[in-house]
């Protein structure tokens, strides 16, 4: 079992790069659907993965049919929207021997209209008022993936202090 976070046409390298350091830090694989509105050497989004790139499962799709050919099970595939009934947290990720696909829109424009009505049973979206348009990338991947992973008991995960919590009391 594996999760992955897809970013379709992503524009902004740091939150490219800021996707990729929380795919280090939680073993999930990354997937950019082009075109990308940088170049992968980009200074911005290599200091915001700073080293961190190394550790990361990185595949380029030339465009979104050929992402979804990959998911073998499209049950397992996420669309995160704002323009969603259903709320990330009441969906059950816990199954541990299937792979997860959580795909987020480009920042500008999110994902497709008509890929977005064609799969709206796929859709999830995280609560917030109507005071802002969207979320940032970045936070929105890391707070999809890490409740994947607490309904997954944190597998593969560290979860060891490294201090000694009975100083932090």
């Amino acid at each position: 079992m594996t999760n992955h976070i897809a970013l379709f046409e992503p524009l902004m390298p740091a939150n490219t790069g800021n996707i990729a350091r929380t795919c280090a830090a939680t073993d999930t694989k990354l997937h950019l659907i082009r075109p990308l509105g940088f170049s992968l050497d980009d200074k911005h989004m290599k200091r915001a993965g700073l080293d961190y790139w190394d550790n990361v499962d990185v595949t380029i799709h030339d465009d979104l049919d050929a992402f979804l050919e990959i998911i073998e099970d499209k049950r397992y595939l996420y669309l995160v929207s704002k323009f969603s009934d259903i709320v990330y947290t009441d969906v059950n990720y816990e199954s541990t021997d299937v792979d997860h696909y959580f795909l987020f829109g480009k920042e500008t424009t999110g994902l497709p209209e008509k890929f977005m009505r064609d799969n709206s049973d796929k859709c999830i979206r995280m609560p917030m008022t109507n005071k802002v348009r969207a979320l940032n990338l970045s936070n929105s991947a890391a707070i999809i993936i890490y409740e994947a992973l607490r309904q997954q008991n944190f597998k593969g995960l560290e979860l060891t202090h490294l201090y000694d919590t009975d100083k932090l009391h």
